[in-house]
């Protein structure tokens, strides 16, 4: 079923009076895909859904126009504002003249990245390392645990290390030279060959 079938939605992008955002055939295709691609990354369809929306939408929209554009009930709609403000990826906004609580996602591609990289960095990556060094100071008094066991955990360690710290040093270059590196791809390699 599509967004338009469950929320009569026509194909203008103008506010109606009532509060239904109309979405057109690519907006859906775009909301209904970044919903689907959202539980794979581990978030919840409407989560993924309200923050595409707001993403596409031209204009900061309120809790109840969401809940009217994608069909899906208010209660709903506040807990999915609350985990996206919660990422840093929605902004809360009060419009002169409304006294409704206006919502817009970031317009910043890279600073919806690092949002997302930083969360997920914070409350996946970071309780990890710190479980892996526990694990590495262990495994030196520890007898019965096999040394290349030892080595494995070490190795992870390590890696993830390397990784946060590469993450940290991408995280503060200037927005240019981040494109930049991306645009070189595999010519990194030209540039670290032995002799160069």
């Amino acid at each position: 079923m599509t967004l338009s079938e469950t929320s009569a939605i026509s194909s203008s992008t103008e506010i109606t009076e009532y509060n239904i955002m109309k979405l057109t055939p690519v907006m859906e295709k775009y909301i209904l895909h970044w919903g689907e691609m959202g539980t794979r990354w581990g978030v919840n369809r409407t989560v993924a859904q309200i923050h595409s929306l707001l993403y596409l939408a031209a204009r900061p929209m309120t809790a109840e126009e969401i809940a009217e554009t994608l069909g899906v009930a208010r209660s709903n709609v506040s807990t999915s504002l609350k985990e996206l403000q919660s990422w840093g990826l929605v902004k809360l906004l009060h419009v002169k003249g409304d006294r409704r609580d206006h919502f817009e996602a970031l317009a910043d591609l890279w600073d919806t990245f690092f949002a997302i990289a930083e969360n997920r960095k914070r409350r996946e990556l970071d309780p990890t390392l710190t479980v892996l060094r526990d694990c590495c100071l262990e495994c030196e008094a520890d007898q019965d645990t096999g040394a290349e066991t030892k080595r494995r955990i070490e190795a992870v360690a390590q890696f993830l290390e390397r990784l946060l710290n590469w993450y940290g040093q991408m995280r503060r270059l200037p927005q240019p030279a981040l494109i930049k590196i991306l645009e070189l791809g595999a010519k990194v390699e030209q540039l670290l060959k032995p002799g160069r």
